[in-house]
């Protein structure tokens, strides 16, 4: 349900303990026995998001599912702070709304905790990719495997595929180890 890890499905950072129905049981109980509507959560997310279900004026639900989407494709990262804020869309000039009520019902740019965790977690898969990059020939599946290893946090897809691959170590992985990066990327999932 959420990994080996069997961490959150919205934070990412705490154990989850909790069976949480993305779809709440009330009023959609049509959905109670469905296993895609059932997520791994922690005690925090699940109080937090409750019975809620924002959605948009077509009806479709504004909270991101993460089941069913990337969720860097509506959040973004910032490495100084630690925060999951919403992620800026240039293409529509506006933040995505998916990332905005995600953000707001789960406190993810309010909770100290978790952005120490996701920062803590951003400077382990900065280190091992700065290490591999001083490598003239890194391996591309021992480095793989270490960030796996080290990202507590779910990071390492916006590091390598979101904003954070224009940052400092990545863009520099990106540019002097192509065929390391490519294979990063393409085994991510």
């Amino acid at each position: 349900m959420a990994g080996l890890t069997e961490r959150c499905m919205y934070c990412e950072d705490s154990h989850g303990t909790d069976i949480e129905h993305f779809w709440p049981k009330t009023p959609f109980s049509e959905c109670l026995f469905i296993w895609p509507n059932m997520l791994l959560c922690c005690a925090e997310c699940g109080r937090l998001k409750g019975q809620l279900v924002p959605a948009d004026a077509s009806g479709a639900p504004l909270l991101i599912d993460p089941t069913a989407e990337d969720p860097w494709a509506h959040l973004d990262f910032d490495p100084d702070t630690g925060n999951v804020v919403a992620r800026f869309l240039r293409e529509e000039n506006g933040y995505s709304p998916k990332g905005e009520k995600t953000v707001e019902v789960l406190h993810l740019d309010r909770r100290e905790a978790l952005a120490r965790v996701y920062r803590r977690s951003f400077l382990r898969i900065a280190k091992i990719v700065a290490v591999a990059v001083d490598d003239p020939q890194p391996d591309s599946q021992a480095l793989l495997e270490q960030l796996r290893e080290c990202d507590d946090s779910g990071l390492l897809s916006w590091c390598l595929r979101a904003d954070g691959q224009h940052l400092e170590p990545f863009c520099r992985l990106r540019t002097d180890h192509p065929e390391v990066w490519r294979h990063c990327c393409e085994c991510l999932s």
